[in-house]
């Protein structure tokens, strides 16, 4: 009963001796202090959907994103790292674990008669086990495992994050490309005004109604806004090709947008405003990127542990049993049985301080990843309060430009009826059209700004990972 006793205490120690640090968290500024920082609401709080670019409404959109995640490279390489992550995990769990091999083999030896009164003829026939066990008893295994494991969590976390950048830069590269499609389709009208008033002013300049300086400032109108379709249609051909890139599809291989049609930009989306500040506050610190920072962290962590665990004894026990024999009718009878075993103590002596430093180096790696993980967290924190204010300021903008617009059309109106009763100048007209455009462009500009400013802030938030 002793013998158990005691067995039962060796193999407790044995697997309960885990040298080295145990993780222990950051505690990088708490909860109240984000709280206060970003002036989040905790007493209603929303949780957030993975799904968050669906209140756009846009079915292109949500169509492209779903494309995205399912065949862009950068999604399909995060996944292959992950993979690579858990069999690395598998792999190395089985590193302390008693290994046993089976092996078997023949062997035949012909001795010739020189120096012998005859021949000899031997065959030897072997069959059986060997084993060996690298027993883990300051944990340096453990710690192993341990590594491994934080490094596949990190892995998924490197997952969520690309899919979360993912979402936004699709969702960023079509909302660009339908700025600047509505824009297009702005100055093509503009265009098309222009060109009426040209003809007017040319019939007037036929009937010596007018100089020719008023005929040469419509023709530069008409020629600027002109000018101003090159560039437009160079932007809108490099988000589609950056959008088919996105979707894992060569440039020209996704259909072609239909840009008179259900154009989210010709408004400015509708966003309530308490939702910038009505997510949970944990959001921070399970973003994918922050998540990712503290399990390579945990990972230099246990680092240390192995290193340590390299400064004790190392235990070993090796063994073999089996069966040897000349004759192979006799290979597995009891006569042929054959076992050993070693067990084998190693103590690292000289070393000239290498051990101890590795020790030292892995503590300085550790520390440079808790502050890693800081810069992480905060960079988190700021991406998320940039983002509130930008949302909250670009619709201010936006009303002010929507008025501008609508101010501008009067204007125009009012200036078209004064130039055709010989009122004013053409110049005054001209300015008016110019700045009709002009506040055009900048509302369409804004619209589009105000979604790209919510994509931002769900994606500083975590987008629901």
């Amino acid at each position: 009963m002793r013998k158990y006793i005691l067995l039962s205490i060796i193999l407790l120690f044995v697997f309960s001796c885990t040298v080295g640090p145990d993780y222990v968290k950051p505690e990088f500024f708490d909860n109240q202090k984000l709280i206060k920082t970003l002036n989040v609401n905790q007493q209603q709080v929303k949780p957030i959907s993975l799904q968050w670019y669906e209140q756009f409404d846009d079915k292109i959109l949500n169509q492209m994103i779903q494309q995205a995640l399912l065949n862009s490279p950068n999604v399909q390489i995060a996944i292959q790292k992950l993979k690579q992550a858990r069999y690395s995990l598998m792999i190395n769990q089985t590193e302390f674990l008693p290994q046993l091999n089976a092996n078997g083999g023949y062997e035949y030896n012909y001795l010739a008669e020189q120096g012998r009164t005859s021949q000899a003829k031997e065959d030897f026939y072997k069959a059986g086990f060997d084993a060996a066990w690298e027993i883990d008893i300051w944990g340096g295994g453990r710690r192993l495992n341990e590594e491994n494991l934080a490094l596949m969590k990190a892995a998924a976390d490197n997952l969520s994050d690309v899919m979360l950048s993912m979402t936004a830069e699709v969702a960023n590269d079509y909302i660009n490309l339908r700025t600047i499609q509505e824009q297009l389709k702005i100055t093509k009208e503009n265009l098309l005004l222009q060109q009426k008033i040209y003809q007017t002013v040319k019939e007037k300049y036929a009937n010596g109604l007018t100089d020719d300086t008023a005929l040469y400032q419509a023709d530069y109108a008409v020629e600027q806004t002109k000018a101003l379709l090159p560039s437009l249609q160079q932007q809108e051909e490099n988000y589609l090709n950056a959008l088919a890139v996105l979707l894992g599809v060569l440039p020209g291989d996704i259909p072609e947008l239909n840009i008179h049609e259900n154009n989210i930009i010709t408004k400015s989306f509708v966003f309530h405003l308490e939702n910038l500040y009505n997510f949970p506050i944990s959001v921070i610190r399970n973003r994918p990127d922050v998540r990712m920072a503290e399990n390579n962290l945990i990972a230099k962590n246990a680092l240390i542990g192995q290193a340590v665990a390299d400064l004790f004894p190392n235990v070993s026990i090796s063994g073999t049993l089996g069966w040897q024999t000349n004759n192979f009718s006799d290979l597995l009878s009891s006569s042929s049985a054959a076992y050993g075993f070693t067990p084998s103590v190693s103590l690292p002596l000289f070393n000239f301080g290498k051990l101890i430093n590795q020790v030292k180096l892995n503590e300085e790696v550790k520390e440079e990843y808790v502050y890693i993980y800081k810069n992480t967290l905060l960079t988190a924190v700021e991406e998320t309060k940039n983002a509130i204010v930008a949302v909250k300021k670009e619709y201010e903008k936006n009303q002010s430009l929507s008025n501008s617009v609508r101010n501008m059309q009067n204007v125009l109106s009012s200036m078209q009826y004064k130039y055709r009763q010989g009122l004013i100048e053409f110049s005054d007209l001209l300015t008016a059209e110019q700045n009709l455009l002009t506040a055009q462009n900048d509302l369409a500009a804004s619209n589009g700004n105000i979604y790209l400013n919510i994509i931002s802030f769900y994606k500083a938030i975590g987008g629901g990972y």
